[in-house]
């Protein structure tokens, strides 16, 4: 797998480190998630409805936490990679995406001076990140023979985490459209990508256990074999 920070962007079909975010709302009574929709004409997933997420910035990994990712979670995250930067840069790459496709505010009130470039609109609302709220609970690796191939780590929050209105997404950019809160037992009318119908599935499964899973699944595809494994566990 490609390093992020070193991959020759020209090269689309190399392995990059993602993030994604399952905002989770209502949890004890119509439980919802966060989601939008994908331009028709972008390179992956067009038209698809997707959780929020996406590649990690070289940046993403020097941008200090104001509060640090569970320890589990965080044990999860550096099993099976030969990146040991993932703990501390993937929690980043998740806040930051949340907030630059939905405009929602991961974070702690706290002033902060110098912000990097891509972070400048997150500083602006007057938060420092916090990863203290996010549990690792999925990983997936996309399959070969697609344009674009991401290793992507799946971080499920409940909503009382945010710093922001959880309706407002005036903030949000234009890459996800129908920004909405979908209850789980009206999700699967969506068009959805299959990982993501196979993610909502371990959501939904513990929906009402709020604690981080004791291991995480593990979807892996490469040019030699397709496995569904568990992180911390075994083969499914």
């Amino acid at each position: 797998m490609s390093d992020s920070s070193t991959t020759d962007r020209t090269d689309k079909t190399a392995i990059r480190d993602a993030a994604t975010v399952i905002v989770l709302r209502d949890r004890a009574t119509r439980p919802s998630v966060l989601m939008g929709q994908r331009g028709a004409k972008a390179a992956f997933m067009p038209s698809k409805f997707v959780f929020p997420g996406g590649a990690q910035d070289p940046g993403d990994r020097d941008v200090p936490l104001a509060e640090d990712l569970p320890a589990g979670c965080r044990a999860r995250l550096l099993e099976d990679t030969e990146h040991a930067h993932v703990a501390e840069a993937l929690p980043l790459t998740a806040i930051r995406e949340l907030f630059e496709e939905t405009g929602q505010v991961l974070g702690t009130p706290a002033p902060w001076e110098s912000p990097p470039p891509d972070w400048q609109g997150f500083a602006a609302t007057g938060h420092r990140p916090s990863a203290a709220g996010l549990q690792f609970v999925f990983r997936a690796i996309t399959p070969p023979g697609r344009p674009r191939r991401f290793d992507a780590r799946f971080f499920l929050v409940d909503v009382d985490a945010l710093a922001s209105d959880p309706d407002d997404f005036s903030a949000a950019s234009d890459e996800l459209s129908h920004l909405n809160w979908v209850a789980l037992d009206e999700v699967r009318a969506l068009d959805m990508p299959f990982i993501t119908e196979v993610v909502l599935a371990e959501i939904t499964a513990r929906v009402h256990d709020t604690a981080p899973p004791a291991s995480v699944p593990f979807f892996r595809n490469d040019d030699e074999e397709s496995l569904f494994l568990r992180l911390r566990g075994r083969a499914l």
